[in-house]
């Protein structure tokens, strides 16, 4: 079992930055491949970035290429998404999740947090 509680959403004006971050509980994070997900109001949750367990490679959604970079620090047992120049459009729910699998559809994840909102708006 693992718990995952996200932190780090906020207001930002466009073209600003933020650092959300995820902090898994229990010894067994590093087994994990982690993504972070997003959903905006009346849409879908979409796959926004992950990072494996193994070697670190990460994916990304191509609206976030060159703009987000996720990170992991298996020693705090956090999966960090730094998210620069932002736009209105990244405006949403943020989760993070772990699974098995690094992947970018949502049914390969076990384990979800509770989400925190990234407002990006002047």
């Amino acid at each position: 079992q693992v718990q995952l509680v996200e932190s780090g959403g906020g207001l930002v004006q466009p073209g600003g930055s933020l650092r959300l971050s995820c902090a898994a509980s229990g010894r067994t994070f590093s087994m994990y491949a982690m993504g972070w997900f997003h959903q905006a109001p009346g849409k879908e949750r979409e796959f926004v970035a992950a990072i494996s367990r193994l070697d670190g490679s990460t994916y990304y959604a191509d609206s976030v290429k060159g703009r987000f970079t996720i990170s992991r620090d298996s020693a705090k047992n956090t999966v960090y998404l730094r998210m620069n120049s932002l736009k209105p459009e990244d405006t949403a729910v943020y989760y993070c999740a772990a699974g098995r699998l690094t992947a970018q559809a949502i049914d390969e994840y076990n384990y979800w947090g509770q989400g925190t909102q990234v407002t990006v708006s002047s």
